[in-house]
Protein backbone atom coordinates (compact mmCIF):
# COMPACT_ATOMS: atom_id res chain seq x y z
CA UNK A 1 0.00 0.00 0.00
CA UNK A 2 1.45 3.40 -0.98
CA UNK A 3 2.13 5.89 1.75
CA UNK A 4 -0.16 8.88 2.15
CA UNK A 5 1.86 11.44 0.13
CA UNK A 6 2.50 8.96 -2.69
CA UNK A 7 -1.19 7.96 -2.74
CA UNK A 8 -2.22 11.62 -3.02
CA UNK A 9 0.26 12.19 -5.84
CA UNK A 10 -1.08 9.16 -7.73
CA UNK A 11 -4.67 10.29 -7.19
CA UNK A 12 -3.84 13.79 -8.42
CA UNK A 13 -2.01 12.48 -11.49
CA UNK A 14 -5.00 10.31 -12.42
CA UNK A 15 -7.48 13.14 -11.86
CA UNK A 16 -5.41 15.54 -13.98
CA UNK A 17 -5.23 13.02 -16.82
CA UNK A 18 -9.01 12.58 -16.67
CA UNK A 19 -9.50 16.37 -16.65
CA UNK A 20 -7.26 16.78 -19.69
CA UNK A 21 -9.14 14.09 -21.62
CA UNK A 22 -12.50 15.60 -20.62
CA UNK A 23 -11.37 19.11 -21.62
CA UNK A 24 -10.24 17.92 -25.05
CA UNK A 25 -13.51 16.00 -25.58
CA UNK A 26 -15.52 19.04 -24.46
CA UNK A 27 -13.61 21.35 -26.83
CA UNK A 28 -14.15 18.95 -29.73
CA UNK A 29 -17.87 18.50 -29.00
CA UNK A 30 -18.52 22.19 -28.30
CA UNK A 31 -16.71 23.43 -31.41
CA UNK A 32 -18.66 20.97 -33.60
CA UNK A 33 -21.92 21.91 -31.92
CA UNK A 34 -21.19 25.60 -32.44
CA UNK A 35 -20.59 25.06 -36.16
CA UNK A 36 -23.86 23.14 -36.45
CA UNK A 37 -25.74 25.85 -34.57
CA UNK A 38 -24.22 28.58 -36.75
CA UNK A 39 -24.86 26.60 -39.94
CA UNK A 40 -28.51 26.05 -39.05
CA UNK A 41 -28.99 29.70 -38.08
CA UNK A 42 -27.39 30.84 -41.33
CA UNK A 43 -29.32 28.29 -43.43
CA UNK A 44 -32.56 29.50 -41.86
CA UNK A 45 -31.68 33.12 -42.70
CA UNK A 46 -31.35 32.27 -46.40
CA UNK A 47 -33.85 29.42 -46.74
CA UNK A 48 -36.27 31.50 -48.83
CA UNK A 49 -33.62 32.27 -51.45
CA UNK A 50 -33.09 29.96 -54.42
CA UNK A 51 -31.08 26.97 -53.21
CA UNK A 52 -27.99 27.67 -55.32
CA UNK A 53 -27.84 31.28 -54.14
CA UNK A 54 -28.44 30.32 -50.51
CA UNK A 55 -25.76 27.63 -50.61
CA UNK A 56 -23.25 29.96 -52.25
CA UNK A 57 -23.89 32.64 -49.62
CA UNK A 58 -23.33 30.24 -46.72
CA UNK A 59 -20.30 28.50 -48.25
CA UNK A 60 -18.63 31.83 -48.97
CA UNK A 61 -19.34 33.02 -45.43
CA UNK A 62 -17.83 29.91 -43.85
CA UNK A 63 -14.86 29.60 -46.16
CA UNK A 64 -14.11 33.25 -45.35
CA UNK A 65 -14.65 32.69 -41.62
CA UNK A 66 -12.22 29.79 -41.75
CA UNK A 67 -9.75 31.80 -43.85
CA UNK A 68 -9.79 29.14 -46.57
CA UNK A 69 -9.67 30.36 -50.13
CA UNK A 70 -11.69 28.30 -52.58
CA UNK A 71 -8.86 28.29 -55.10
CA UNK A 72 -6.46 26.80 -52.54
CA UNK A 73 -9.01 24.42 -50.98
CA UNK A 74 -11.37 23.32 -53.80
CA UNK A 75 -11.92 19.84 -52.33
CA UNK A 76 -12.95 21.35 -48.97
CA UNK A 77 -15.21 23.84 -50.78
CA UNK A 78 -16.97 20.96 -52.60
CA UNK A 79 -17.63 19.14 -49.33
CA UNK A 80 -18.73 22.40 -47.68
CA UNK A 81 -21.18 22.91 -50.55
CA UNK A 82 -22.73 19.45 -50.06
CA UNK A 83 -22.83 20.04 -46.29
CA UNK A 84 -24.49 23.43 -46.81
CA UNK A 85 -27.02 21.99 -49.26
CA UNK A 86 -27.96 19.45 -46.60
CA UNK A 87 -28.41 22.26 -44.06
CA UNK A 88 -30.52 24.20 -46.56
CA UNK A 89 -32.77 21.18 -47.07
CA UNK A 90 -32.96 20.57 -43.32
CA UNK A 91 -33.80 24.22 -42.61
CA UNK A 92 -36.69 23.97 -45.07
CA UNK A 93 -37.88 20.51 -43.95
CA UNK A 94 -36.33 19.23 -40.70
CA UNK A 95 -37.31 15.60 -41.21
CA UNK A 96 -35.48 12.33 -40.72
CA UNK A 97 -34.30 12.05 -44.34
CA UNK A 98 -32.71 15.49 -44.25
CA UNK A 99 -31.22 14.83 -40.82
CA UNK A 100 -29.65 11.64 -42.20
CA UNK A 101 -28.22 13.54 -45.17
CA UNK A 102 -26.89 16.21 -42.81
CA UNK A 103 -25.08 13.57 -40.77
CA UNK A 104 -23.63 11.98 -43.91
CA UNK A 105 -22.33 15.25 -45.35
CA UNK A 106 -20.90 16.21 -41.97
CA UNK A 107 -18.96 12.93 -41.87
CA UNK A 108 -17.74 13.49 -45.44
CA UNK A 109 -16.62 17.05 -44.64
CA UNK A 110 -14.81 15.81 -41.56
CA UNK A 111 -13.11 13.10 -43.64
CA UNK A 112 -11.95 15.70 -46.19
CA UNK A 113 -10.63 17.91 -43.40
CA UNK A 114 -8.93 14.91 -41.78
CA UNK A 115 -7.05 14.34 -45.05
CA UNK A 116 -5.59 17.81 -44.47
CA UNK A 117 -4.68 16.98 -40.87
CA UNK A 118 -7.56 18.93 -39.36
CA UNK A 119 -11.21 18.56 -38.34
CA UNK A 120 -14.39 20.57 -38.02
CA UNK A 121 -13.60 21.26 -34.39
CA UNK A 122 -10.06 22.41 -35.20
CA UNK A 123 -11.32 24.62 -38.05
CA UNK A 124 -13.79 26.23 -35.69
CA UNK A 125 -11.30 26.63 -32.87
CA UNK A 126 -8.21 27.58 -34.86
CA UNK A 127 -9.61 29.67 -37.70
CA UNK A 128 -13.13 30.86 -37.04
CA UNK A 129 -13.89 34.38 -35.95
CA UNK A 130 -16.66 32.71 -33.88
CA UNK A 131 -14.22 30.78 -31.68
CA UNK A 132 -14.64 30.63 -27.92
CA UNK A 133 -11.53 31.68 -26.04
CA UNK A 134 -11.49 28.67 -23.72
CA UNK A 135 -10.94 26.35 -26.70
CA UNK A 136 -7.45 27.78 -27.14
CA UNK A 137 -6.70 27.28 -23.45
CA UNK A 138 -7.33 23.56 -23.99
CA UNK A 139 -5.66 23.18 -27.40
CA UNK A 140 -3.73 26.27 -28.57
CA UNK A 141 -3.59 27.29 -32.22
CA UNK A 142 -0.38 25.93 -33.73
CA UNK A 143 2.12 28.64 -34.66
CA UNK A 144 2.70 26.97 -38.02
CA UNK A 145 -0.98 26.74 -39.02
CA UNK A 146 -1.13 27.42 -42.78
CA UNK A 147 -3.00 30.62 -43.58
CA UNK A 148 -3.18 31.61 -39.92
CA UNK A 149 -4.59 35.09 -39.43
CA UNK A 150 -4.97 37.11 -36.25
CA UNK A 151 -8.37 37.00 -34.56
CA UNK A 152 -8.79 40.11 -32.40
CA UNK A 153 -11.59 38.46 -30.42
CA UNK A 154 -9.25 35.66 -29.26
CA UNK A 155 -6.02 36.93 -27.69
CA UNK A 156 -3.17 34.49 -28.36
CA UNK A 157 -1.58 32.63 -25.48
CA UNK A 158 1.87 33.89 -24.63
CA UNK A 159 3.19 30.38 -24.06
CA UNK A 160 1.34 28.63 -26.86
CA UNK A 161 0.62 25.80 -24.41
CA UNK A 162 -2.55 24.33 -22.96
CA UNK A 163 -3.36 25.70 -19.53
CA UNK A 164 -2.20 22.52 -17.81
CA UNK A 165 1.20 22.79 -19.51
CA UNK A 166 1.72 26.54 -19.18
CA UNK A 167 1.61 26.68 -15.43
CA UNK A 168 0.38 29.49 -13.28
CA UNK A 169 2.56 32.23 -14.79
CA UNK A 170 0.26 32.83 -17.75
CA UNK A 171 -3.08 32.29 -16.05
CA UNK A 172 -2.58 33.58 -12.52
CA UNK A 173 -1.84 37.20 -13.34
Amino acid sequence: MPHFVEALQLEATEAIAQMQEAALRARHAHARAELMRHMLTTARKVRDKPKAEAVETVVREWMDAWNLGRAEWPHIAREMEAFTEAFHDYANDPGEAHDTRLRETCATLDAALEQEGTSISDQMAFRSQCAHGWWELVKPVPDDLPGRKPRPSIPPLESGKAFWEAGCAEFCK
